[in-house]
C-alpha cells in the first residue's frame, strides 16, 4: 500500500509539473509547479493520471477552481511559453 501511495503521489508530482507548462511540454518541470499544483491534480484530475497530456487538459479545463498559487504558476507560465513562441519566430 505504501509502495502505491508513492508511486501515485511520483506520478501526481510530474503531472502538476506538466500542467504549469500547458505548452511547452519540452521545458524541464518546476519545482514551484510541483509544490503548488500537486494537491489541485489529485483533488480535480486524480481520475486521468497518470496521462500527464489528460492531467493538463483538465488543469486548464478546471483552472477556475486551482488554488491561487498553482494559478499563479500556470499563468506565468502561460505568459513565458507564448513569448518564447513570439520570439522564434
Amino acid at each position: 500500500m505504501a509502495t502505491l501511495f508513492k508511486t501515485t503521489a511520483s506520478l501526481l508530482a510530474v503531472a502538476a509539473s506538466a500542467i504549469a507548462l500547458q505548452t511547452s511540454p519540452s521545458l524541464a518541470f518546476s519545482s514551484e509547479a510541483q509544490q503548488m499544483c500537486t494537491g489541485d491534480a489529485m483533488r480535480l484530475c486524480s481520475s486521468e493520471i497518470p496521462d500527464i497530456p489528460r492531467v493538463r487538459a483538465c488543469m486548464v479545463r478546471n483552472k477556475a477552481n486551482v488554488s491561487p498559487g498553482c494559478r499563479a504558476v500556470m499563468d506565468r507560465e502561460a505568459t513565458a511559453s507564448r513569448k518564447r513562441e513570439a520570439a522564434a519566430q
